[in-house]
């Protein structure tokens, strides 16, 4: 990895907010259910585990499940998410947010960065993460970190490892924050 200042390239959801503790609180609260976050293996976790057939109907319910704004707003932190960041930004790198989002959660997407104080100079609400170019890029969908690996070949793509995603042979598995900050060589 090359030394100096990095752009990182971090996704949110999985990564930074925790998405799918968000929807499994909410949907216990409105359907009476009693789901765990443990419960979640697979990417489409929604459509095997409620009584969504389709993700388009769960995208319908999340457009106001969060105390009438959409599930994205009131998401929480994964912990040392945002201290992590922070050591990263101080350790003269520069925070590039990657996520891909419904055009419903684009206004609460900004809020919810604004909100957790996110250190960040560059927010990209898009669906092909490839376009931003990035010394380092941390996700946990495998469908960007196959295309990561694939079309940013000389970057370093990190998996946050989840119960969701896979190895593969190109990918640095990172098995939490700490892991992250010390792949990058962040001083604090």
């Amino acid at each position: 990895m090359k030394r100096g200042r990095l752009r990182l390239g971090i996704d949110l959801d999985g990564v930074v907010a925790d998405f799918n503790g968000g929807w499994i609180t909410r949907y216990n609260r409105d359907f009476g259910a009693d789901l765990s976050v443990d419960q979640i293996i697979e990417w489409d976790a929604p459509t095997h585990l409620t009584h969504f057939s389709a993700m388009s109907e769960f995208w319908a319910w999340a457009r106001t499940c969060g105390e009438g704004r959409s599930l994205f707003r009131p998401l929480d932190t994964y912990p040392g998410a945002v201290d992590s960041l922070n050591a990263l930004r101080q350790g003269g790198h520069r925070i590039v947010i990657l996520t891909t989002k419904p055009d419903f959660a684009v206004h609460d997407t900004y809020a919810w960065l604004s909100q957790h104080e996110i250190p960040t100079e560059e927010v990209h609400i898009l669906d092909d993460k490839t376009t931003v170019e990035c010394d380092v890029y941390l996700d946990d969908a495998d469908h960007n970190l196959e295309a990561l690996s694939r079309v940013r070949s000389s970057a370093t793509v990190c998996r946050f490892i989840r119960p969701w995603n896979s190895p593969a042979d190109r990918l640095v598995d990172i098995t939490g924050w700490p892991d992250f900050v010390e792949l990058v060589g962040s001083t604090r």
